[in-house]
């Protein structure tokens, strides 16, 4: 199976090449929800700036000695490098609190970053193909499912469309099947 190089590898050719403007884009883009996500599982504003140097150092590393090649976009590819970082720290910390570990910051990442931009670059395919698969509903199908996701209340999407609880079950089980069975067909 070959595999296309995501629009988004001009990040990555911005971190070989040290184009300053790539890399404050980079940041301004991404640092905000890096920093987020770090806050908000028992780090600090520090952990975060760590962290996405530390990706980033990463990317260029596996970029200049392993010529890495996106296959998806840069975003989710950095934030699983980054969630992999911290949540190896994390483990660090926990396992023996005293000690501050000076192992190489890009074992932790090695070959993982293929694997994980593989992975992104077949959910993405799933997306399309499940967006695919659901613009071929019937436009009530659409609105059942959708407003189902959003994790509206099935009583609440009912009432909103004038039809009953049992009604509306029956009628998401339905489209889910028909759904899936489109699915199934492009495969």
């Amino acid at each position: 199976m070959s595999t296309v190089t995501h629009i988004d590898q001009r990040y990555i050719e911005g971190l070989l090449q040290n184009d300053s403007r790539i890399i404050r884009q980079i940041y301004e883009q991404f640092a905000d929800k890096i920093k987020g996500y770090i806050i908000n599982n028992s780090g600090t504003g520090q952990d975060a700036a760590d962290i996405f140097q530390e990706a980033l150092t990463a990317i260029y590393q596996q970029a200049k000695h392993k010529q890495l090649q996106l296959t998806c976009p840069f975003e989710p590819f950095l934030l699983l490098v980054c969630k992999r970082k911290w949540l190896n720290e994390l483990k660090k910390r926990s396992n023996d609190p005293v000690t501050n570990h000076s192992a190489d910051v890009y074992d932790n990442v090695g070959e993982d970053v293929f694997a994980m931009s593989e992975q992104i670059a077949e959910q993405e395919g799933q997306t399309r193909l499940f967006m695919h698969a659901f613009r071929q509903l019937g436009e009530k199908c659409r609105e059942i499912i959708q407003r189902s996701l959003q994790d509206e209340h099935q009583e609440k999407i009912a009432e909103s469309l004038g039809v009953t609880y049992g009604y509306l079950r029956k009628k998401k089980s339905e489209c889910m099947a028909t759904l899936l069975k489109i699915i199934r067909s492009q495969q």
